[in-house]
């Protein structure tokens, strides 16, 4: 997305705006809500009234904690509320407590992460912190990189499953778009596709092509006509299904499609 049009401006500060005030909050949750707990997350486990039953406890490896008078927990796939239902259950089973208080805060996250690549600032794993969503996990990476970033990505989910994402919507407010991601899920950002133009404009060369760029717009990118160039006069080449290549007569109302070839010729004088 380039920002010296009014879409890939728009785009980048609305991510540029999150990233600098959402993600750093995230850091602050609490575990509860859809998290769910995997192997190598550290719990605080608080028991009021029993400060010597409050401890903290790694997950292991098989998706257990051991617990003081309570044993071996199953906490793999279950939330912070289900944990601490089991060991007040487990306490009062025992006989240990009557109307025990648990609370379980995730201390740290480390079993949950997503891989964002591709066009991103910081391509990387990223941990998930609670309801982790599309666009926290971007404003993680450090946005997109507004040069080179298409306004598609993909959402590639554990299982292999593919969700096209729509990130000109996405940074619009479309709530479809910014989905829940889940711990072995990754993001992949494209490229944005480029279109050529040479001939009678000042700067020829390749350039990314915006959503609904008109001829018109291309031959700004391209630093404008020159003294002999005319809007008049302009060919596309365009690559066909079959792979042959067509010459098309345009007008500057006239809408690119990527890989297209910009041929701007002399005017008649």
């Amino acid at each position: 997305m380039r920002t010296d049009g009014n879409s890939g401006r728009m785009i980048w500060l609305a991510l540029a705006v999150y990233a600098a005030c959402a993600w750093p909050s995230l850091g602050h949750t609490n575990g509860g809500g859809d998290y769910r707990v995997g192997p190598g997350d550290l719990l605080r486990v608080t028991v009021f009234g029993s400060p010597e039953l409050s401890h903290e406890v790694r997950v292991s490896d098989s998706g257990f904690i051991t617990y003081p008078l309570v044993g071996a927990v199953e906490v793999t796939g279950r939330s912070a509320a289900q944990i601490e239902a089991i060991l007040k259950a487990r306490f009062i089973e025992g006989g240990y407590l009557r109307d025990p208080q648990v609370l379980v805060h995730v201390a740290e996250y480390q079993s949950q992460k997503v891989s964002v690549l591709g066009h991103v600032m910081k391509p990387g794993q990223y941990t998930l912190q609670s309801a982790s969503r599309v666009l926290d996990v971007l404003a993680a990476a450090g946005g997109v990189r507004v040069d080179e970033a298409g306004d598609e990505a993909t959402l590639i989910r554990q299982d292999g499953t593919r969700q096209p994402l729509d990130l000109y919507a996405l940074f619009r407010g479309d709530p479809q778009q910014n989905v829940i991601v889940k711990g072995g899920d990754t993001i992949y950002v494209a490229p944005a596709p480029k279109f050529y133009i040479y001939g009678e404009v000042r700067r020829p060369g390749v350039y990314a092509l915006e959503r609904g760029m008109t001829v018109s717009r291309a031959i700004s990118a391209g630093g404008g006509l020159t003294e002999r160039g005319s809007e008049r006069r302009v060919i596309v080449k365009r690559k066909t299904s079959d792979g042959k290549e067509q010459h098309i007569k345009v007008r500057g109302s006239d809408v690119l499609r990527p890989d297209d070839v910009v041929f701007v010729k002399e005017g008649l004088f």
